[in-house]
């Protein structure tokens, strides 16, 4: 069995997951054909389905769906009735409606999705002063990640003919979300800037940023419009050169709304949906 393998990653917590999933396929017997869609090079060309049996598609979350560029790519891919697979990562916070958002474009794009699952892992804005899922995703959410690989394999190899259901579509419009998609934008007031600061010029952060908004030489997001606030620039930079407006304030206020704390967030698990 061949599997096409796509993952989106800007802090590495989704990777993290996708490859103990990827690992625990190939040792079930499967070929599976790892697709970095980061950057847009990675999403370049859509995926052709022709050679592979199976898909697998990771992201993290980002206000309830998946990136904005994730969910465009997806919608051009044309799934020839196959089988595929999601997988989420999020810090902490709301969940839903991601499976079920991504399950529709999915199916629209012609694939039939068997199985979803999400898995806690360090948020972003930690980068930014927020506190939240520091040491996750951790053993606990490995093994989970290990047995989704199992179930998914069932159901790809036929052995397990079932289909995951009508995933939580949560209780928000699609107006809705896109606003909450724009509170990123609020709270992360000051987009990445070295602001003078020297850096060796290696240019990862203008090669690696998922939406081509960095600009190495600038030192800073030259086009705003693209930026997603994943702060993957903000990680990678060697120099730790690139900074971004304090994020504390934020985490108090998302943690009130969400009726969230420390303890809730720490019992947070990994969780399939098949």
């Amino acid at each position: 069995m061949r599997i096409l393998f796509c993952c989106f990653s800007a802090t590495g917590n989704t990777a993290t997951i996708g490859q103990a999933i990827s690992r625990r396929l190939g040792e079930l017997g499967a070929e599976v054909d790892w697709r970095d869609i980061t950057t847009p090079e990675g999403r370049k060309e859509p995926a052709d389905m022709n050679s592979y049996d199976a898909a697998v598609f990771g992201t993290p979350i980002h206000s309830m769906r998946s990136p904005r560029v994730v969910r465009e790519w997806l919608a051009g891919l044309d799934g020839q009735g196959k089988k595929c697979a999601t997988f989420f990562t999020y810090g902490g916070f709301q969940v839903h409606p991601t499976h079920s958002t991504t399950q529709k474009i999915l199916r629209e794009a012609k694939f039939s999705v068997v199985a979803s699952a999400e898995f806690p892992g360090a948020h972003t804005f930690n980068l930014g002063g927020w506190q939240a899922m520091a040491d996750r995703p951790d053993d606990r959410d490995l093994a989970v990640a290990a047995e989704y690989a199992q179930a998914i394999y069932a159901r790809f190899s036929g052995k397990d003919d079932g289909v995951v259901g009508e995933l939580d579509p949560g209780p928000y419009s699609e107006e809705q979300l896109d606003q909450f998609e724009m509170f990123r934008y609020k709270a992360v007031s000051q987009l990445p800037t070295r602001d003078g600061a020297e850096c060796q010029l290696c240019y990862l952060c203008q090669e690696q940023c998922p939406t081509g908004a960095m600009d190495a030489e600038a030192g800073q997001v030259t086009e705003p419009s693209l930026c997603i606030a994943c702060l993957r620039c903000v990680k990678e930079c060697p120099d730790q050169a690139l900074k971004i407006n304090d994020l504390s304030p934020f985490f108090a206020m998302k943690m009130k709304i969400d009726n969230e704390t420390d303890d809730t967030l720490r019992a947070k698990q990994s969780k399939m949906y098949l």
